[in-house]
């Protein structure tokens, strides 16, 4: 992954992005609009001229969420321990694998589109007990 946007710390990523504060829409693939957690995290790596594959799953539906993910999962690499720019993979509901999604910062922070906030930005430590996982695209290895 190119490292050029986030070689300047966190501050500087957060004003580079200009994602902060845009709200959460189920299904939002438009920063203009809304976004949820995985048109957040797609929009991130775009700019980083990566495309991700899209799902078009409603945030809703946890179980539907939970399978592809877990579907995908070879996909993906996961780390020993995060990295920027890694997804950070996180459970939110008894619902299978995991069905939550946002990209690490570094600093123990990450970005992630939350139902309840929008756009924000907020520590791992605070999620630590339902985090899956952090991992990077498994093609660009």
């Amino acid at each position: 992954l190119s490292h050029e946007i986030w070689s300047g710390g966190i501050r500087w990523v957060v004003r580079r992005l200009r994602l902060i504060g845009v709200p959460f829409v189920d299904g939002g693939r438009d920063v203009k609009t809304g976004l949820d957690c995985w048109g957040l995290v797609m929009e991130v790596y775009r700019r980083q001229g990566i495309e991700l594959p899209d799902y078009t799953i409603s945030a809703m539906s946890a179980k539907d969420i939970a399978k592809a993910m877990a579907d995908n999962e070879k996909s993906w690499k996961k780390l020993d321990a995060p990295k920027t720019p890694c997804l950070v993979v996180i459970r939110l509901a008894h619902a299978g694998w995991a069905n939550h999604a946002g990209v690490y910062l570094g600093e123990d922070k990450f970005v992630h589109a939350y139902i309840k906030t929008g756009v924000c930005i907020d520590r791992v430590r605070h999620w630590r007990s339902r985090v899956v996982g952090f991992y990077v695209p498994g093609w660009l290895e």
